[in-house]
């Protein structure tokens, strides 16, 4: 399993929160997702084998956000 943090442009809502996590979550590959508000950050927890990072930066993006940078 590999960990990733993913820096976002401002989250700016709760709902927001749980359009990601909720995704995310359906994703096959993401084994848990969490949305920090005061950070606009979301950690990834996911299995590389089933699903790679790039993919998972494109379903945020698709949700109507940006990601900046992950680590």
């Amino acid at each position: 399993m590999a960990n990733k943090i993913y820096q976002m442009e401002t989250v700016s809502c709760p709902s927001c929160i749980v359009k990601i996590e909720g995704a995310l979550k359906k994703t096959k590959g993401i084994a848990q997702s969490e949305v920090l508000f005061n950070t606009s950050r979301v950690k990834v927890e996911f299995d590389e084998n089933t699903v790679s990072s790039q993919e998972i930066k494109d379903k945020i993006k698709k949700l109507g956000y940006r990601v900046l940078s992950e680590k």
